[in-house]
C-alpha cells in the first residue's frame, strides 16, 4: 500500500509510521519539517504547511492517507478536498472530546456530538477542541463520503509522549517514597498505548474501513490503583500511596488531569469501545506500556520540561497537610 501520513514524526504519528513500515508499506510523510526532521531517513518526505501550503501534494496519488494532526475544520477540509481524487481512503484521528459528555458510562459512537455557536472560530482551547474536531470529522466525510475512517481516540500514552499526562506516574512512582494519589484506588481510568492505536489504524486503513470508532482501552475495567501498583512493580520501587479525597485536593489547589494526571473529579471513564475491539483493536499488557514509557523517560535530559505532574515541593507540602489533618 502506498500510504501518505500527514504528520508522522511525533508520538502517535511516529508510531503509526513505524507500524506501516513493519507491514512493508510504502510511506510518504507530509509535514512542515520542524519536528524530528532527521527521523525516518529512508522514506519520502514532502515539506509544506497544510494551512495554505498543499501544492507539493498536487498531481500525486496514494492508496490511502492517515491524518494524525488535524484540528481546524477549514484546514482539514482543504486537505480532504485536495486528496479526494488522489487517495482511495482517508483516516482521520479525532477524539472522544467530540461528545457532549464523554464521561457518561457506556457512551458509544451514537452519542450526541458537541457543537459551537460560532463555527468560524478557529482558536483551539479546552472549550473549542471537541466541537472543532466534530467539524473536522464532518469536513472529511463531506469530501470523501463513505471512504473516511474517524478514530475517536482517548488519552494516548506510551514512549515519546512529552505531554506527561501518563508518563508522570511511572516516573514519579519510580522515585519511590510517599506518593500523593487522588480520590481512591478504585477510580476507573482509560487510555491507549500509541503503538497499539497506530498499528490498528494501519490495519483498518488497509481494509478500507469507514465510519466512526471510539478507540481507547483497555478491554477490561482498569483502576488507578492497578496502574500505580503496576508502576511500582515494574520500577521495583518502595513507593507508598497516600490517597487524598477530592475535596481536600481542591482546597489545596491541586489541579486534576494536569498536576495529578488520569484523574477528573467525579467523572467516570467508561467509554464503550466494543465496536473497535470487534474490528481488531487490541492492547498490550499494562506492564509493557509502563516499562517502555519509563525506559524512554529515563533517556530525557534531567532538565526536560515536564508538561504535567505535581512539582515535588508542592507534593511534599500537600502530603504534610494531609498527615496533619489526620492527626
Amino acid at each position: 500500500m502506498k500510504l501518505l501520513v500527514i504528520g508522522g514524526t511525533r508520538f502517535l504519528g511516529l508510531h503509526t509510521v513505524q507500524a506501516a513500515l513493519a507491514r512493508e508499506h510504502e510511506v510518504t510523510l507530509f509535514n512542515r519539517g520542524r519536528s524530528n526532521p532527521d527521523i525516518f531517513p529512508d522514506i519520502e518526505k514532502l515539506t509544506g504547511d497544510r494551512d495554505g501550503g498543499l501544492d507539493v501534494l498536487r498531481g500525486r496519488t496514494w492508496d490511502a492517507v492517515i491524518d494524525t494532526c488535524g484540528y481546524v475544520p477549514r484546514v482539514v477540509r482543504a486537505s480532504a478536498e485536495l486528496l479526494a481524487d488522489a487517495v482511495e481512503h482517508y483516516t482521520f484521528v479525532s477524539t472522544l472530546s467530540v461528545y457532549t459528555d464523554w464521561t457518561v458510562p457506556g457512551i458509544d459512537e451514537s452519542a450526541e456530538l458537541a457543537t459551537m455557536e460560532d463555527e468560524t472560530v478557529e482558536e483551539v482551547t479546552g472549550e473549542t477542541y471537541g466541537p472543532l474536531k466534530v467539524l473536522c470529522e464532518q469536513a472529511v466525510e463531506t469530501a470523501m463520503p463513505g471512504r473516511a475512517l474517524v478514530v475517536r481516540a482517548g488519552l494516548i500514552v506510551g514512549p515519546n509522549d512529552v505531554s506527561d499526562r501518563f508518563t508522570y506516574w511511572p516516573a514519579r512512582v519510580a522515585r519511590g517514597g510517599e506518593v500523593l494519589a487522588p480520590e481512591g484506588p478504585d477510580y476507573r481510568v482509560q487510555f491507549i498505548d500509541a503503538r497499539d492505536l497506530g498499528a490498528w489504524m494501519v490495519r483498518m486503513t488497509e481494509a478500507r474501513k469507514a465510519g466512526a470508532y471510539n478507540a481507547t482501552g483497555p478491554d477490561y475495567e482498569l483502576t488507578l490503583g492497578e496502574v500505580l501498583a503496576t508502576c511500582k512493580d515494574v520500577a521495583g520501587s518502595d513507593a507508598v500511596f497516600t490517597w487524598a479525597d477530592k475535596d481536600f485536593l481542591a482546597e489545596h489547589e491541586v489541579q486534576p488531569w494536569t498536576e495529578l494526571p488520569l484523574w477528573i473529579p467525579g467523572e467516570v471513564q467508561a467509554v464503550d469501545c466494543s465496536k473497535a475491539i470487534a474490528a481488531g483493536l487490541s492492547f498490550r499488557p499494562l506492564a509493557a506500556t509502563v516499562r517502555d514509557t519509563l525506559e524512554w523517560d529515563r533517556t530525557r535530559p534531567a532538565d526536560a520540561e515536564r508538561r504535567a505532574g505535581l512539582a515535588p515541593a508542592k507534593e511534599t507540602e500537600v502530603l504534610e497537610m494531609w498527615q496533619a489533618r489526620e492527626k
